[in-house]
């Protein structure tokens, strides 16, 4: 009778109507983390473009203004397309398994969120080719370019709605899923941090979202309905735009970054055989960083004439979050610290995340103070601080949890060799091309530009070569997970040696319906 319910549970459709009706959490998990991947390429192409047209002085490739809107999509789709997608897509996937639930609480809002995603992609994607082309005022949407832009700037809107309200339906999801339906005895203060932390960052999405999709409705009613929020020729305010934006661009650099803190705080105890150290100040440092993110936000706006009590009181603001993120940061050394360490390709991602992503908050400690921003304001010193927080923050802790929960997912071992060599190519291609923005920036070479002085050019010629070895990289990484989904050695059910945590109790490949009977936490 058991193996006939168990026979029972591993059916599932087969063909398209599989992917396009399916309600299962895996299946969706799969569906986001390929979706993301494929934004990645088409952001990372367009990063190519950017870098390929500042290989020297002068224009080579392209004009101004399509340069331009290169700079606003990759940022846009970088955001929206391959970082919130591809935490959404493992906490889909791991949440349920790792507090014993059957699925997700809203199975078939779970489908709708995921299938609002492709159309929205598209949207932004078709903006390039509508009459003006693509917006050419960043990722950010500044007015008052915004507001005199062509009808890409439409889609643009049209495409932030649809990826919002997508985040609000995924966040309500694992919120009442995390809430709900955790295993008996499975208490808040003994759930796995990567749950936690997605706990936290769904709280956030709820309350961010909504400020921007207020934000970029005011710049459409100011477009076409005649009211004036931004534009300063009936009375309006470009600066207010972004107060309003900031408001939720700030907490979203948590949202993209704590999930990652979560990977690290899996990753790091398993490959230390150690149990993670200070638990609970994890936790609450989590929380602190959230409720932090939002007394923070005018930090990006020092030059655009604030009061010096205003900026004072940001500067200060900004400084603190400094120190919960610390906590974490010296958590997860300690530990390491006399850990049984090993050295597989995932711990290789936690490491290193852990360790650029410090670089990155050392960065955004000079930036936080506001006379030193008025030299760093809109130069390259911010694209260099940018990317180590979000790339090695978010995008190394995806990779690395990829390499960690692959096996578990498709019961095979991914190639051990192969994945190093993906992880030093990335590390090499990463830092060769963002480093030395560091010292354009301090040099005083503004961002956004297509051309720029002779003086600039060796440094930008180095990051170039760096991004064209990082996007390379990543098609190492395409090979390696297509040839782990194939075939390879089988994967055990406790796939690494020092893993705790319900995920490793379940066979790899994972069945297709986990804990028809929660499991009993002890």
């Amino acid at each position: 009778m058991a193996t006939a319910a168990t026979a029972h549970h591993e059916e599932h459709p087969y063909g398209i109507t599989r992917w396009l009706y399916t309600t299962n959490h895996k299946d969706i998990g799969t569906l986001y983390l390929w979706f993301s991947f494929a934004m990645a390429i088409v952001g990372g192409t367009m990063a190519l473009v950017i870098r390929a047209e500042l290989w020297q002085p002068g224009l080579q490739i392209v004009e101004p203004g399509f340069f331009n809107q290169m700079t606003a999509l990759h940022g846009l789709i970088m955001v929206f397309g391959l970082v919130m997608p591809a935490f959404v897509g493992l906490a889909n996937w791991q949440i349920p398994m790792m507090i014993g639930a059957p699925d997700m609480a809203l199975p078939r809002m779970n489908n709708w969120s995921f299938w609002i995603l492709p159309p929205a992609g598209t949207l932004l994607l078709l903006s390039l080719f509508a009459p003006g082309g693509a917006p050419q005022a960043g990722w950010t949407l500044y007015p008052p370019l915004t507001i005199q832009m062509g009808m890409g700037m439409d889609f643009v809107i049209l495409s932030v709605h649809m990826l919002g309200i997508s985040s609000v339906l995924g966040s309500i999801n694992i919120i009442a899923t995390i809430l709900n339906m955790r295993a008996p005895g499975l208490t808040l203060m003994k759930m796995p941090l990567f749950v936690w932390t997605w706990l936290v960052t769904a709280f956030l999405l709820l309350a961010a979202i909504p400020v921007l999709a207020g934000a970029v409705t005011m710049l459409l009613t100011d477009r076409h309905f005649g009211t004036h929020f931004f534009n300063a020729a009936g009375g309006g305010d470009p600066v207010m735009f972004q107060h309003v934006f900031w408001f939720f661009g700030h907490p979203e650099v948590y949202i993209l970054v704590l999930p990652a803190f979560g990977v690290f705080s899996q990753i790091i105890p398993t490959f230390s055989r150690k149990p993670l150290f200070g638990y609970e100040s994890m936790v609450y440092a989590t929380m602190s960083i959230a409720f932090l993110s939002f007394v923070v936000w005018a930090h990006h706006m020092y030059t655009v004439g604030m009061p010096t009590a205003g900026e004072l009181f940001f500067m200060y603001t900004t400084m603190m979050i400094a120190v919960p993120t610390g906590v974490k940061v010296f958590n997860w050394v300690a530990t390491m610290w006399r850990g049984s360490l090993s050295f597989e390709t995932p711990m290789l991602y936690a490491i290193a995340g852990v360790f650029l992503f410090t670089i990155g908050g050392l960065s955004g400690l000079m930036l936080s103070i506001t006379p030193a921003d008025f030299q760093y304001h809109d130069t390259y010193f911010v694209v260099a601080h940018f990317h180590y927080v979000i790339f090695a923050g978010s995008v190394l802790a995806i990779i690395g949890a990829v390499y960690y929960w692959m096996p578990k997912w498709t019961g095979h071992m991914y190639n051990e060799t192969l994945g190093k060599w993906h992880f030093w190519l990335t590390m090499i291609g990463f830092n060769l091309t963002f480093f030395p923005q560091h010292f354009l920036g301090l040099a005083g070479m503004p961002r956004r530009i297509p051309d720029y002085a002779l003086q600039f050019t060796e440094f930008n010629q180095w990051s170039t070569v760096g991004a064209f070895i990082l996007a390379l990289a990543q098609l190492l990484f395409l090979y390696i997970v297509i040839q782990t989904i194939r075939g390879g050695e089988k994967a055990s059910g406790r796939v690494w040696e020092g893993a705790e945590g319900l995920e490793w109790t379940v066979p790899s490949p994972a069945p297709y319906h986990t804990f028809a009977t929660p499991p009993k936490i002890r």
